[in-house]
């Protein structure tokens, strides 16, 4: 008989960030997460972390991603068998079809849960892992030029060969910021800019010309997530390869990205893409229309960091410089090991599942209480 679904725990994760962060306007110096522990009937478990973004609204908070796993997708699940990865997914998806974030968590901790009780990898329960080694991309803020090349300098002497630098709605600063970047970093790591949707097509357009000697890898959703259009126009006259981020929020998003000839890149993590297996068919959709893929989140625990690691290391038509950072930006793990990423590689880790284990006392320390 197989195993079933006798126990899903639930915690939200309130972590400590290195210092205060900024993206896209929003400031914050704690990143809540959701960490999901499923136990079988046999005694196995398996673990995930689901990490909304730091602009996430109502209902798409961690406290109510994680009251809607408990209260609602949790009773549905007991019982049912943990290695029918598409079943859980379907009866979760029709119990929150408005918070697809809450999905992710159980979906992926079922899978952990397989992975673990087969001795294989994440990796390994998706094909495979074609790549040993992965790298990560560093990140500057939008920062006067002395501090931003301050910054650049970190990541490049840490060992890393790409970084994302931040950018606005101000031609000017955002020029000098990337410049002063470029002339100190030299010219072997590769650039990318980021806007977060904050220009008009016109300031895009500007920007793209004032650092057009810069030799960008990419410039991220300079425009607003649902104006393709303007993507498409700063993606013609631009001269710098766009990627879409924002714009990309399930797999039909990326379709019509890819319909609206918008981007030469695009951009997401397993939350974003609604699951392990949504994502990994969302790899190969991208793959299918010629578009490589830049993976991974800003704000994240081990656990879902790990997961995008072993997901992008199943296919070259991932980017190098992944952006599964937020190990760099706290300053702990709920785990009893530690991902050390700061030198900005790391060899494949290897599992069982993610290869972790949960702290029970490090779970009690950061979790927050769900209910307002």
């Amino acid at each position: 008989m197989t195993a079933t679904i006798s126990k899903i725990e639930v915690f939200c994760i309130g972590m400590p960030l290195v210092g205060t962060f900024t993206s896209g306007g929003v400031s914050k110096k704690v990143t809540k997460c959701v960490v999901v522990r499923v136990t079988d009937s046999d005694g196995a478990i398996g673990i995930s972390s689901i990490d909304p973004s730091s602009t996430a609204k109502s209902p798409h908070t961690a406290p109510e991603l994680a009251v809607a796993i408990r209260d609602r997708i949790v009773p549905a699940l007991i019982g049912q068998d943990p290695g029918n990865a598409n079943r859980i997914f379907e009866i979760a998806s029709k119990l929150t079809p408005a918070q697809p974030g809450a999905v992710v968590g159980v979906e992926l901790a079922c899978i952990e849960l397989v992975c673990r009780r087969a001795q294989i990898a994440l990796y390994d329960y998706l094909g495979g892992a074609i790549l040993d080694r992965i790298l990560f991309n560093g990140w500057v803020g939008e920062l006067p030029p002395d501090e931003a090349v301050t910054e650049a300098m970190r990541w490049k002497d840490a060992g890393f060969k790409s970084m994302k630098i931040k950018v606005g709605n101000d031609v000017g600063k955002d020029s000098a910021r990337v410049k002063a970047v470029r002339d100190a970093v030299g010219k072997d790591i590769k650039l990318r800019m980021d806007a977060n949707q904050q220009c008009t097509v016109d300031q895009a357009l500007a920007l793209c010309r004032a650092v057009k000697s810069c030799d960008m890898q990419l410039f991220e959703q300079p425009t607003p997530k649902d104006d393709l259009a303007g993507l498409a126009r700063v993606r013609r006259e631009g001269g710098i390869p766009i990627m879409a981020d924002e714009s990309i929020s399930d797999h039909q998003s990326l379709i019509r990205v890819i319909k609206a000839d918008c981007a030469d890149f695009v951009k997401f993590g397993i939350k974003q893409a609604g699951g392990l297996l949504p994502a990994a068919r969302m790899l190969a959709t991208a793959e299918a229309a010629g578009l490589p893929v830049v993976l991974g989140h800003g704000f994240g625990l081990d656990l879902s960091t790990t997961a995008e690691i072993m997901l992008g290391a199943t296919s070259r038509n991932v980017v190098p410089g992944l952006e599964c950072v937020g190990p760099l930006k706290v300053v702990d793990t709920v785990a009893t090991t530690r991902l050390d990423i700061s030198s900005g590689s790391i060899a494949l880790p290897s599992g069982p599942g993610l290869g972790i284990a949960l702290d029970e006392e490090k779970l009690a320390r950061y979790s927050l209480t769900m209910d307002h």
